[in-house]
């Protein structure tokens, strides 16, 4: 993969500035947004700061729209291609990359990550009091009582941040628990300039401020440091106390999206300066890719952001992404970033569909107004008559003479959920039965829809549809059933979360782990009701969302409260502590199910595991990454010197003999042989684990070996001393391409566990694969 990327990456970057700046550029005065990465080294001395030299020499004041100082070095500016496309020649501009949109990864889950009050990680580390999260969202509803300052101390002295007003947010909307707020529009207002993507801000329905419009970003606000709220439900469902999972932690938030326009990457990379210079300790961003395509780490605003973040000691979380379950499906994966995947609770909102044979179909629902009350309704399914329209029940697909007074067949994909629910209403049906079709398999997700809701997975929805097409009078009931806890088989991996493997580089496992992602409960905005649809009129504290987006601030609570428990920790230690301690069992003791096929997952869909705080507080060994083996492994993939500086900044200076890409000190361990190789191949690993458990400590490996591959570790012993805080060892993998049989997603696991004989196993994944030369 490494060397084929080395000759090719010239190619590449010629094949991207040619997709950029097309052979006609010189006739087209389109203005656009461009992110300019500048060698802030080479400032003539002349001009006293980079603002001047970039204004004189790169573009007009009125078009530069963000300076960026901290994570990144460059600014970003509204230009014509041609002037971009000239300014790319310039010897101190090391990249140009076109802005991009990107789209947001759409109370029991503290209890379930192992969280008890009074005792392991919210004692000792005072529920994370002193530790900053900055979430980029949409905002922030601040009135909400999970945002209370009540009973906290002072706001941290280190902290440099901002209460930004604007539009219903005041100076006194921030408080000690709400620290700081701002909001990032420049690139958004860009875009909705003449002939851009994008229509400009409707401030009729958005707020010019760091107020939340959309409810996505107070609730994943509120999922990672929401303060304990008594009596906490939506509509009646997941009734109790709702706390995030690190109550006492601090909060800025960074308004980087807006409702109904998805994000954009100047306005995100600029977010990440500001916070890393306003002093958070952990960034929670639930925003990926809108187009299923990773770029490379050097085209990739979050992944330079990011790293900037991390080289400084801020831990970055982010979400996989929700186009499970395909393979191949994860975003964010660039290997400084924490990538998290979505798991069930052990909460659940069933309902049932009752046909007229007698039959009872289970599914899911968050309805909560008049219910049917077991009367029977003649039932159809518009998409019996080949209409694709109506079988999706588009807006304006369904005739009213075929729908008014019954229950109505909808087929999931195209439109959001809750709105197939209003168009059913809109045409007169008194309920709707919402079917997955094959790629969403059995993956359920609660709506809080507007008339009686079932969702039914693939095979109860082929159920209902054939039980329509082989009756005369088809008839159906739908009984809503309220909210259930102690749901086993939990956690169960959500059909949607994005999988493995990693499409850059397979050497590097993704995603990291899982965390709670199915119907979540946490705070919502008063600007929009609970479906976020337009002519929903009701008002809701809480509200129950899924997503990666919801499993991600899981990710960011447990960082700030491991940092505050372990303040000298480093991001990578920090993920090292949560992935080598994560659970790959559920609640019956058995491997964990994914959701989308019924049968065990596997690291491609859950990485180390599910999240397991109790354990994360004290791991034994961790796996380090200094900021010097990043650059080795940017080295190791083919990046150049150049490529290397636009990641991190500083001109980078590449080993003499290459590294190698899987020897970056991860937690899990990937190997990629070559289907052309004759008769057993070798593979060795090196990695190093330092000890931050009891001083002296004895660590014997323990080998699960994959199917058909043998695994040794040299040596099978590791002694700790309080002299010796490090020790390193060797994992040989040997397979013989010929014989090895991998699975359905092609490729087969195992795991390395270290054990002191007591109480601590630290487990990593081991991942063999087969890869056809390029």
């Amino acid at each position: 993969m490494a060397t084929f990327l080395s000759g090719f990456l010239p190619l590449l970057l010629l094949l991207f500035f040619s997709s950029i700046f097309p052979k006609s550029f010189s006739t087209d005065q389109t203005v656009k947004t461009f992110i300019f990465r500048v060698d802030s080294q080479s400032k003539p001395s002349i001009f006293p700061t980079h603002y001047y030299w970039y204004t004189s020499e790169f573009a007009e004041p009125t078009r530069i729209l963000h300076i960026y100082d901290t994570v990144f070095h460059g600014f970003s500016a509204s230009l014509t291609e041609t002037h971009a496309a000239s300014l790319s020649n310039h010897p101190s501009i090391l990249a140009v990359f076109e802005d991009r949109r990107r789209e947001l990864h759409t109370t029991r889950s503290p209890q379930f990550l192992g969280l008890r009050n009074q005792q392991g990680l919210w004692s000792d580390s005072n529920y994370g009091s002193d530790v900053i999260i900055g979430v980029f969202d949409t905002g922030v509803w601040p009135e909400r009582r999970s945002f209370s300052d009540t009973n906290l101390g002072p706001v941290p002295a280190r902290w440099k941040g901002v209460c930004q007003t604007g539009a219903k947010f005041v100076a006194k909307n921030c408080n000690r628990k709400l620290i700081g707020a701002r909001f990032f529009s420049k690139g958004h207002e860009a875009a909705a300039g003449p002939g851009g993507p994008i229509a400009g801000i409707n401030e009729t329905i958005e707020f010019i401020s760091p107020r939340d419009a959309d409810g996505h970003g107070t609730h994943t606000a509120s999922t990672a440091v929401g303060r304990h709220a008594f009596r906490a439900s939506m509509e009646g469902y997941a009734a109790g106390v709702a706390k995030g999972v690190a109550p006492k932690a601090r909060l800025a938030v960074y308004k980087v999206c807006w409702k109904n326009s998805g994000c954009f990457d100047s306005d995100i990379l600029a977010a990440f300066d500001a916070a890393v210079n306003d002093g958070v300790d952990v960034i929670s961003i639930s925003i990926g890719g809108g187009d299923g395509i990773s770029s490379p780490y050097y085209l990739d605003p979050i992944a330079i952001g990011a790293y900037g973040a991390v080289s400084r000691g801020v831990f970055v979380s982010s979400s996989a992404g929700n186009d499970g379950p395909n393979l191949m499906s994860v975003t964010n994966i660039a290997p400084w970033l924490v990538t998290v995947g979505a798991g069930t609770i052990d909460r659940n909102f069933p309902a049932n569909v009752i046909i007229g044979d007698g039959r009872r179909l289970n599914g899911v629902s968050l309805y909560s107004g008049e219910q049917l009350k077991g009367k029977m309704y003649p039932l159809v399914y518009p998409g019996k008559s080949g209409v694709l329209s109506a079988s999706l029940c588009m807006e304006n697909s369904l005739d009213p003479n075929v729908v008014k007074g019954k229950i109505v067949i909808c087929d999931r994909g195209s439109s959001p959920r809750v709105a197939k629910g209003l168009v059913v209403k809109k045409a007169g049906g008194v309920g709707m039965i919402l079917a997955n079709g094959v790629s969403n398999g059995e993956g359920l997700v609660g709506d809080a829809h507007l008339l009686p809701t079932c969702a039914l997975g693939s095979d109860e929805g082929d159920a209902v549809k054939s039980y329509v097409s082989s009756s005369a009078n088809p008839t159906a009931t739908i009984d809503v059933k309220g909210t259930v806890i102690g749901i086993k088989p939990a956690p169960v991996v959500a059909s949607f979360s994005g999988r493995g493997p990693n499409g850059l580089n397979p050497e590097i496992l993704k995603p990291d782990l899982i965390a709670p992602g199915v119907n979540i409960l946490a705070a919502w905005t008063d600007a929009v009701g609970p479906t976020g649809l337009e002519s929903d009129q009701r008002k809701t504290e809480f509200n129950i969302l899924s997503g990666t987006s919801m499993a991600c601030p899981h990710v960011s609570g447990a960082a700030a409260l491991l940092k505050s428990a372990h303040p000298d920790w480093s991001p990578a230690a920090i993920r090292s502590a949560m992935m080598t301690t994560a659970s790959i069992t559920d609640n019956k003791n058995q491997p964990m199910i994914d959701e989308a096929t019924g049968k065990p997952s596997t690291p491609y869909d859950f990485g180390a595991g599910h999240l397991n705080l109790g354990r994360a507080m004290d791991p034994g060994l961790i796996y380090d990454i200094t900021n010097n083996d990043y650059e080795n492994f940017l080295c190791a993939i083919g990046y150049n010197p150049k490529l290397v500086q636009v990641v991190t900044r500083s001109p980078a200076v590449c080993p003499m003999k290459k590294p190698l890409a899987e020897n970056l000190n991860y937690p899990s361990i990937a190997a990629l042989f070559s289907t052309t190789s004759r008769g057993p191949t070798s593979k060795t690993f090196i990695r190093t684990v330092t000890n931050v458990g009891q001083a002296s400590a004895v660590y014997i490996a323990k080998i699960e070996a994959p199917k058909g591959v043998t695994v040794t570790v040299k040596p099978v012993k590791l002694v700790f001393t309080p002299a010796v805080k490090k020790r390193s060892f060797l994992v040989t993998i040997t397979a013989d391409s010929k014989h090895l049989v991998l699975d359905d997603a092609g490729a087969v696991f195992g795991s390395l566990s270290w054990t002191d004989g007591h109480k601590h196993v630290v487990r990593s994944p081991i991942i063999v694969t087969q890869l056809d030369p390029l």
